[in-house]
């Protein structure tokens, strides 16, 4: 299928990137409520997919952001639903944990989306591009050529340098690994901002997003969300959903790290801000 690319032109002022809201209703909540006191409008927020995921309230999550009226391109979870696919398409190893839990939550979501919600996947592009500054801007959910591509700061330059010769993009903006981070080479910037439906495996309860500014000079900066992590941990568990993922948002650890390189295994518990602001 031939990718579908928007392309929006120029963007000016502030500009929200964020990823992964995995159906968590009240961390969708909190972000809207930042953006409006940021002053950033709902044209100037962008999403690198996965607008549905593992916590309880897919429907519900998909309604508020329409409405909202944000960007997002598909997440390899949207890629899954719209298709009517019997898992969620992250290419998990079979028999893994990952695997197993898919089996739960991805059916879970698949019986609460509306018509309405998946006539409106079908329509999601696959990546969005825009000029900033002097900055050519292309969000991407794993990478350009795979969109289950888990890529992470100690993957290879070589792995991410793809993405940018095929879009002539100087920013990419990425997703679906789960883990903020940035990396900085001969002028270009993968900036991942980070998901807000699931913490970052600090051992804290926040998640992560990142603000572009314009105003006075091009300026990214990362930001922590707090939300009513407790709600979104009860509706799980009401709603039979794996314990496991519900218990990451109370103790802001993954309960595997299955996907991880190394490096990312080893940061387990590492507070990202004293990274992320350096």
């Amino acid at each position: 299928m031939d990718k579908k690319t928007i392309n929006l032109g120029a963007v000016q002022g502030k500009v929200l990137l964020f990823g992964g809201v995995y159906s968590n209703l009240q961390a969708l909540n909190s972000l809207m409520a930042v953006a409006e006191q940021e002053g950033i409008v709902p044209q100037n927020c962008f999403c690198t997919g996965d607008i549905v995921g593992y916590c309880a309230q897919p429907e519900e999550t998909v309604q508020r952001f329409r409405d909202w009226g944000a960007h997002t391109i598909i997440g390899n979870v949207e890629e899954q639903l719209r298709v009517g696919a019997l898992d969620c398409g992250c290419d998990f190893s079979l028999g893994s944990r990952c695997d197993d839990f898919s089996k739960e939550w991805y059916p879970f979501a698949q019986k609460q989306l509306s018509l309405s919600t998946i006539d409106w996947m079908q329509g999601l592009p696959d990546h969005i591009s825009f000029r900033f500054s002097d900055h050519k801007v292309t969000l991407v959910h794993g990478s350009y050529d795979h969109i289950s591509d888990f890529i992470f700061r100690s993957s290879p330059w070589a792995t991410k340098q793809p993405s940018f010769d095929a879009t002539q993009s100087t920013i990419i903006v990425s997703g679906h690994s789960g883990l903020p981070f940035c990396e900085f080479q001969n002028g270009k910037l993968w900036l991942n901002p980070g998901v807000i439906g699931m913490p970052a495996n600090e051992g804290k309860t926040r998640v992560w997003y990142v603000i572009m500014d314009t105003t006075y000079t091009f300026s990214y900066q990362y930001h922590t969300l707090v939300y009513d992590h407790d709600k979104a941990n009860r509706l799980m568990l009401d709603n039979r959903l794996p314990k496991a993922y519900a218990d990451t948002l109370l103790t802001g650890l993954w309960d595997n790290m299955e996907i991880l390189p190394a490096p990312e295994k080893n940061m387990r518990g590492e507070d990202l801000m004293n990274i992320l602001q350096k």
